[in-house]
């Protein structure tokens, strides 16, 4: 992006009403070696990036016809992203800085406009159109290669699996999931229910182990009004609620025995009756089941009914862990960090090549779960540009701390804790409290999102380290 012969090529959209501040800015955009292109209104430049894209808007907010706002609002609309800088007049910041948030401009650039800024914040929009350009041509990439629905990957094993699921799809079959947790067995039942005749049906998952055994068969069946102490209105449940779709059973093995009798009913006779009904409803439902355990072991184990097992049991397609298919691992991240870029705001290009080397590294015990809470993690941390090592949280891996000497809790770097054997939890817990406001300069919501918490949380937890201090300090000086 250095060399005078590639920004001649580029062309930036000036746009303001005002005849004098829009002939200073395409002006400036030129002498940076640009290709400035001038438009007196939002309407204007909406209709000559219709006919030949910018690669980066520079708009005033105020104007006639089509003001900034409308024009920032189309393209959204039309899912444009190409890179916008707002211009704004003094005493207008908090709109700026809304009109950035809210309608997703890139920047925003205070008048009068100071040559230097400028650059810098083109150079920034030029290099984010690039990402977004090499994106879309990953994305058509992978649709062609290594990619199903939201699943990612190329190599033999995931080849494997989106051969079974392009088999199954079209039938009515029951399928059972299998994969340790974090494989991504709800995405492979999306994509059957997705490929299948279902596909424009209802598509509801059911958590078997999230939900308590007093609840489980209400949400599976429903009930009706007052069937028991809290029913005050009649419940559809998840397979009413599928009815011509597909039902995702997950964590089979987590049902209650009790209750797997009752669901091999529904599935021999496709009928369902409310707790509390008198009368049986029809279902034309499609079951996906899912489990993190090994089938065979659960039916040696009474937890998993064997007449069940072999009723769901008809195409089982296993999930390999992500520690066996590790050269899929560079694709994934691809895949995520346009993800959460667009989730955060943030404006993340990739990895430095040492944090993709530890994540090869790595086993994985929580699979592409574990690596996408990562990369959250690095993304928030880093905002834009790459994400170095020292963007991983410290222990990311799940290896336990470095052990010493008993020793306290201290800082290792300015990223990072040295933990040893002998500080209780709440010590190590209020370092790295203390570590996170450093890094984020005191930044309180946004060491928040680095924690996992909320910002009243955090604010709760840093009134009680203040309050444990001070006792700490008055027991210091009585003493």
């Amino acid at each position: 992006m250095s060399m005078p012969g590639k920004l001649s090529s580029i062309r930036v959209l000036a746009v303001d009403d005002d005849e004098s501040q829009r002939t200073l800015l395409a002006e400036m955009i030129s002498a940076q070696g640009f290709n400035a292109v001038p438009a007196v209104d939002g309407q204007e430049a909406s209709e000559i990036h219709a006919r030949t894209p910018a690669d980066v808007i520079v708009t005033d907010l105020m104007m006639p016809r089509m003001d900034g706002f409308e024009l920032l609002r189309s393209l959204e609309k039309n899912g444009d992203r190409t890179p916008t800088i707002v211009l704004t007049g003094f005493g207008s910041i908090e709109k700026a800085i809304s009109v950035v948030h809210d309608l997703k401009a890139f920047w925003f650039l205070e008048k009068p406009l100071q040559p230097r800024i400028l650059r810098t914040l083109l150079d920034r929009a030029v290099t984010q159109k690039r990402l977004i350009e090499e994106t879309k041509i990953l994305s058509r990439q992978l649709s062609h290669r290594g990619v199903l629905g939201d699943m990612v990957g190329s190599t033999p094993e995931m080849r494997q699996v989106y051969s079974l699921i392009s088999q199954v799809s079209p039938t009515s079959a029951a399928v059972l999931i299998t994969g340790e947790s974090g494989t991504g067995k709800e995405l492979v039942a999306r994509a059957i229910h997705r490929a299948s005749p279902r596909a424009g049906g209802p598509f509801i998952a059911v958590n078997c182990a999230a939900l308590p055994e007093t609840l489980m068969e209400s949400e599976l069946f429903g009930h009706e009004k007052g069937s028991f102490t809290g029913a005050v209105e009649r419940h559809a449940g998840c397979f009413e609620q599928a009815h011509n779709g597909t039902v995702l059973l997950d964590e089979i093995g987590d049902m209650p025995v009790g209750t797997q009798a009752k669901l091999l009913r529904v599935l021999e006779d496709r009928m369902v009756r409310r707790l509390g009904g008198k009368s049986d409803l029809p279902v034309d439902v499609r079951v996906v089941a899912a489990t993190n355990r090994c089938p065979e072991q659960a039916i040696k184990d009474k937890q998993l009914r064997e007449d069940l097992y072999y009723r769901l049991n008809v195409f089982r397609i296993a999930l390999p862990p992500l520690r066996d298919r590790k050269d899929d691992i560079p694709a994934i991240c691809e895949a995520i960090l346009s993800n959460l870029n667009q989730k955060h705001g943030c404006h993340v290009c990739g990895l430095h090549p040492e944090v993709l080397d530890e994540l090869r590294r790595a086993s994985w015990p929580g699979n592409v779960r574990q690596l996408r809470n990562v990369l959250e993690r690095a993304v928030i941390v880093a905002g834009e540009g790459t994400v170095q090592p020292h963007h991983l949280s410290n222990g990311w891996t799940g290896s336990p701390a470095r052990l010493a000497s008993p020793a306290a809790v201290a800082p290792d770097s300015a990223d990072a804790l040295r933990i040893e054997v002998g500080p209780q939890m709440r010590d190590i817990e209020e370092a790295y409290v203390k570590l996170v406001l450093k890094h984020t300069n005191n930044n309180k919501t946004r060491a928040a999102k680095i924690l996992g918490i909320s910002i009243r949380t955090l604010q709760n937890r840093l009134g009680e380290l203040a309050s444990a201090e001070a006792r700490r300090t008055a027991m210091a000086v009585s003493s």
